[in-house]
């Protein structure tokens, strides 16, 4: 007898054990060892670069944190990327967190650049803190209240936005440092506004892709040949929508890209997926029955593809966050000077690249649960329309130059999904005619079935609890981190300017 498993079969025993390990070593103290371990080679080798250096100690300092703040990064922003097709089960956890951590360092590495702003987005003028001492100080505290804000978020399970952070630490910094007048304030209110605009237009489009999907596919009598017509469209305009968000996002640091390119570059991919998926999705489609299960099943690849090109654009944009701070103190330390960009280092990349794969190693599951799982119930269909929602919204975004968070874009869609299913459930007259036409067949024995399946539109399909979190831990994000910074810079000045 042939005892040997199948290679699928091994495979998936193989991520398996891989999300058991993770589960068992974020428990207890192995994952705040861990990550104490890397943040102390990763201070060892800032003070190998530097070793005769006078400012020796605030190299390995500044280093330290950086450290700190990456592994923060990715135990909660990189939840946005994986965590629908987690929630749905297009990935295991074991898989997502490989697949994150892989595009993630790859796209910090590639695509992250050479160059940074050291002041996050222009938030304060650099001529008010002309002294750099006074200006590693505040870079410090920037980093410190920055991650402190993202751990604490993450603790209490509230995905936040890790550049709203920074951008927050930095304003308490320059605040403390230089008064008021220091700081942006139109960039400000517009960093402000896309509190709001962010997440519901997210939301929206999520929710308008998901009515398309129930009203062209679910809703028809032959679903299959209704997912025959669709499902190749729906699946190319992923793929020419994330070609022109890679194209201004994620290779931008590589080459510059203007939106009509972009747009140009996704059009042409739009019309080359089609092409091809017109004849893979009919013979994927071919012998399925006709159910909204087998529906399913045709958008679960293309949710995988989704997650890897999110981490991609996610690393190459949000490294900056973790080492664009300790890039500037790297500079200041090496010339005396202040400059508003600079060059980082390769080591300092790496350390950037490595943290936010390590947070997502032994703290991400969490965040991924939440926003994948705990926020609504998640299926391939809907975690698509989370996903291609979050892509069109950067876009949007970019076009119109609003300063937007891709943590406020992804749960806000999540959300959206949501409270459609809510309206959608309670409203759809064709959901109705189809529900009164199952309860018919149902036999008289089956009456508490039908009451059942009746009373599921009274249901509450988002978490309201979790709402209330999210949204409290979003408006307060800015101004505790700027508080929290201030006073960090307050006692570390002390230290450094005297």
């Amino acid at each position: 007898m042939d005892t040997k498993k199948p290679t699928l079969d091994k495979d998936l025993d193989k991520f398996w054990s891989f999300e058991k390990a993770t589960n068992l070593v974020a428990r207890g103290y192995v994952a705040p060892g861990l990550a104490f371990v890397f943040i102390a080679i990763v201070a060892v080798v800032a003070g190998s670069y530097f070793s005769g250096s006078s400012n020796t100690w605030l190299i390995v300092a500044a280093a330290a944190i950086g450290g700190y703040m990456a592994l923060n990064i990715g135990a909660n922003d990189v939840a946005n990327n994986v965590g629908p097709a987690v929630g749905s089960n297009a990935m295991t956890m074991g898989t997502a967190l490989v697949v994150a951590a892989i595009f993630e360092s790859a796209g910090a590495l590639i695509a992250g650049g050479d160059v940074v702003s050291t002041i996050s987005k222009g938030i304060i003028n650099v001529e008010a803190i002309a002294d750099y001492q006074v200006f590693n100080a505040a870079m410090m505290a920037a980093l410190v209240s920055a991650a402190l804000w993202v751990n604490l978020a993450t603790w209490i399970g509230a995905p936040v936005s890790t550049t709203h952070s920074i951008v927050g630490g930095v304003m308490g910094a320059g605040i403390a440092a230089a008064g008021f007048g220091a700081v942006n304030w139109p960039m400000m209110g517009a960093i402000a506004s896309s509190w709001v605009i962010s997440p519901v237009l997210g939301g929206v489009i999520a929710a308008l892709f998901l009515a398309l999907i129930k009203d062209r596919i679910i809703y028809q009598t032959d679903k299959i040949a209704a997912s025959r017509r669709w499902v190749p469209v729906l699946i190319a305009v992923m793929a020419g929508t994330f070609s022109t968000y890679l194209a201004l996002k994620g290779l931008k640091k590589i080459i510059k890209i203007d939106m009509t390119s972009a747009t140009m570059i996704g059009a042409g991919v739009f019309f080359l997926t089609w092409a091809i998926m017109v004849p893979l999705i009919a013979k994927q489609a071919k012998g399925l029955d006709n159910r909204n299960q087998s529906v399913r099943k045709l958008f679960a690849i293309p949710l995988v593809f989704s997650a890897a090109l999110l981490s991609f654009a996610h690393g190459a944009n949000d490294v900056a966050n973790a080492v664009g701070p300790l890039a500037a103190i790297v500079h200041t330390v090496e010339l005396g000077d202040v400059a508003t960009k600079v060059s980082i280092p390769l080591w300092v990349m790496i350390v950037g690249a490595m943290g936010i794969s390590l947070g997502l190693f032994l703290f991400g599951p969490k965040l991924i649960r939440m926003v994948g799982q705990q926020i609504t119930k998640l299926n391939p269909i809907r975690a698509y329309c989370v996903a291609l929602s979050a892509a069109i919204t950067v876009i949007i975004a970019s076009a119109l130059g609003l300063p937007v968070s891709s943590t406020h874009i992804a749960v806000g869609a999540v959300f959206g999904v949501g409270f459609f299913r809510e309206w959608f459930t309670a409203n759809s007259k064709k959901r109705q005619a189809q529900v009164t036409a199952r309860n018919n067949k149902k036999a008289d024995g089956d009456a508490t079935k039908r009451i059942a399946g009746e009373g599921i539109a009274k249901r509450k399909l988002v978490r309201r609890s979790h709402v209330l979190t999210i949204a409290s831990a979003w408006v307060i994000t800015v101004p505790a981190a700027a508080i929290i910074s201030g006073l960090i810079f307050f006692a570390l000045s002390t230290v450094m300017v005297g």
